[in-house]
């Protein structure tokens, strides 16, 4: 019997409680606070899009700051309190949380809310992290270009409360595996992260043509994007209750965004109604994220490398582009074409806004692209296959084994985090 066991054995033989967020503390919605209103020094602050990008589980320290006057104006963050991120793009992300360890009182603002509690921070933090936090928060999600969960619905979700002690001695054990899990995969990391350099290299070189300053490029010819092919969009006048139920699949803004090829292996469903005018992914289409918290975000492509078993749709905050003659371009060429530095460097050029960035199709058609021979294409693709394969295949290499690292981290933490239920009635409180 392990030390948690023994004390859950001492502390709680008839099981934990379980109890809804708002019944064990307090919520506050921020206001407020935009990127423009960073300062070089002045009150510590954290905006919700950082949470994202920057923050991990933990913070004791925050990379912006806010002058004193308008801090008076935001929400306040005390040592201990969780700030949550409410509103994201996609159901993965929303509700991301982080505890606030420093000494200081700091700020936050619009789309996150502030949940102070009597509980150890940590282990509130570790929560938001579980597969159980990840399905009760799924019920309350709503929106389909923009995913919210309202204050009033996280406070419903409920939590196993055991006495402080076992929560601080769970926090002692995840604290370590964190640290023991960092170090290994930082290792990996560090290996992968090479091996990714010299992918990217090579990309880059052989998809540097003339035209650019590069190599010989005998036989490329060079095309705007709008005279080759018609941009489309995604899903349109959908609302929550339509993901739910569906009975068509559709292909995710994360799916896009992290793959030069769109995965085709998912259960993302939404509702489509008979004779409706939808539009749908084909083999050889390109897809781009057309929004993004930075222009370096923006229009990350993906390709439909291979022909749809069944209707495939984009989701609402991405667009297509399909070429007019498929005949022109391998789409296994297009997902390192449009991945490579030189094309990269045009579509962030399509991004404007201010905390938000939005691309602009008719900027976007101004893109240039090259083709080369089909030969060559055949010839580039081979190579950078096997680059890809090197560097990014979790089904072999390095890339897997950092993969079986996170699932086992992941299954101990939910395991050290979950608990016998104590039946409310009958029973005698935890000591």
């Amino acid at each position: 019997m392990n030390r948690i066991e023994e004390m859950i054995r001492e502390l709680c033989p008839n099981g934990v409680e379980y109890k809804a967020l708002g019944e064990i503390g307090t919520f506050v919605r921020g206001n407020g606070l935009q990127k423009k209103d960073f300062t070089e020094e002045g009150v510590g602050c954290i905006h919700y899009g950082q949470i994202y990008t920057y923050y991990n589980l933990f913070a004791s320290q925050t990379k912006s700051y806010v002058d004193p006057i308008l801090a008076r104006k935001l929400t306040k963050v005390k040592t201990g309190d969780i700030i949550i991120a409410c509103t994201s793009e996609n159901i993965e992300d929303v509700c991301k949380a982080i505890a606030w360890l420093g000494e200081d009182e700091i700020v936050t603002g619009g789309h996150a809310s502030v949940f102070s509690h009597e509980q150890n921070p940590k282990y509130i933090s570790y929560f938001f992290n579980t597969d159980n936090f990840f399905q009760q928060k799924k019920k309350y999600a709503r929106g389909a270009k923009v995913v919210d969960i309202k204050v009033g619905d996280i406070a419903k979700i409920e939590i196993p409360v055991p006495p402080l002690s076992i929560q601080e001695e769970i926090v002692t054990i995840l604290d370590k595996f964190t640290e023991l899990e960092a170090e290994l995969e930082a290792e990996l990391e560090a290996e992968l992260e090479a091996r990714r350099k010299q992918y990217e290299y090579y990309r880059n070189k052989l998809l540097n043509f003339k035209k650019f300053g590069g190599g010989d490029s005998e036989g490329v010819k060079w095309y705007k994007l709008g005279d080759l092919g018609v941009f489309y969009g995604g899903l349109s006048g959908k609302s929550k209750s339509d993901f739910t139920d569906g009975n068509a699949k559709f292909v995710t803004y994360m799916n896009v965004y992290s793959n030069i090829a769109i995965d085709t292996n998912i259960n993302d469903m939404v509702k489509i109604a008979e004779g409706e005018k939808q539009n749908k992914i084909e083999y050889g289409d390109v897809v781009f994220t057309g929004s993004s918290e930075t222009p370096e975000d923006c229009g990350m492509s993906s390709v439909m490398t291979t022909q749809p078993s069944e209707n495939l749709y984009l989701n609402s905050f991405c667009f297509g582009f399909r070429i007019y003659d498929k005949t022109l371009l391998l789409p296994d060429f297009m997902k390192f074409l449009f991945r490579s530095e030189n094309t990269r460097k045009q579509i962030v050029k399509t991004a404007s806004g201010v905390t938000r960035f939005n691309v602009s199709k008719k900027r976007f058609g101004k893109v240039v692209i090259p083709i080369p021979p089909m030969e060559e294409q055949q010839r580039i693709v081979a190579i950078l296959d096997k680059f890809e394969a090197l560097v990014n295949d979790i089904s072999e290499g390095l890339p897997a084994e950092i993969a079986v690292r996170r699932r086992q981290y992941e299954y101990y933490r939910d395991k050290l985090l979950t608990f016998k239920r104590k039946e409310d009635a009958k029973i005698q409180p935890c000591s």
